[in-house]
């Protein structure tokens, strides 16, 4: 009886919040959005042309949904927010994970997937065990993000080396030349390189109990809602769900925390 309550529960919200939607949303009207194309496996260029990956899936549902269409801005990381803040596109779909500091400036909504930081290295390297197997090597990683700042805060007291890229193919391909000893992401995007390429694995996992959300103007209070509650009926009505199955390697490839 409980699971039959839980149901009507969540099919009533559900339904409640499509309906605002539609009353919400204008058919015919576009939305810019901008990712750091490459970013595997969220948003990477297709051989044939155009973009794929989790949060490209993630964007067509809140245009279906929505009726309207959209568009996406390639924009490196280093310069992601910069734009954000310029105008030149109406929210961030690249992962972004949620920080005290980064919350003062932007708004967010929900957070869709967890963002722990696993790193990659060759496949005959032994494996690092923790932060301290870290000591002396040189780490990749995509310039300005937040693992980025979390190596950065580490550099001194490990004798850190840090490469740093424009693009995060260009990290991971540090690593497997060998001019770069790891490299540093999220759980999904390493997990989805090393499922890629068979001379790459997974190595020491730092669990930090943040996750990924997209951020938006401060001032743009209804555009965030209305994003989010779609996003909110996607994770009652399974979409959300299936769509990490399609796209991450693993467990440790992304997980919801939150539905």
């Amino acid at each position: 009886m409980k699971k039959l309550h839980d149901y009507a529960v969540k099919s009533i919200a559900a339904l409640t919040a499509s309906v605002m939607l539609a009353a919400t949303a204008h058919a015919g009207e576009k939305m810019v959005v901008a990712a750091d194309v490459g970013f595997a496996p969220h948003v990477m260029a297709k051989p044939g042309g155009g973009v794929e990956g989790y949060n490209v899936d993630l964007m067509e549902e809140i245009g279906r949904r929505l009726g309207v269409e959209f568009e996406i801005v390639d924009q490196e990381w280093a310069g992601i927010f910069a734009g954000l803040n310029a105008k030149k596109y109406d929210f961030i779909i690249a992962p972004t994970t949620v920080t005290p500091e980064r919350a003062k400036k932007m708004l967010f909504m929900e957070g869709y997937l967890d963002s722990e930081i696993v790193f990659l290295i060759k496949n005959d390297s032994p494996d690092i065990a923790s932060e301290a197997g870290l000591k002396g090597k040189t780490i990749a990683v995509n310039k300005g993000n937040i693992y980025d700042k979390w190596l950065t805060e580490r550099e001194d007291k490990l004798n850190l080396t840090i490469q740093r890229y424009g693009k995060n193919a260009d990290a991971i391909l540090a690593v497997q030349s060998g001019r770069a000893d790891a490299y540093i992401a999220s759980g999904s995007a390493s997990g989805w390189a090393a499922k890629q390429n068979p001379m790459l694995k997974t190595s020491l996992v730092v669990r930090t109990g943040r996750y990924f959300s997209a951020p938006f103007r401060l001032e743009d209070v209804e555009l965030r809602k209305l994003i989010e509650r779609v996003v909110a009926c996607r994770k009652l009505d399974g979409f959300c769900s299936k769509n990490r199955e399609n796209w991450f390697a693993s467990q440790e490839g992304g997980g919801s925390s939150r539905g």
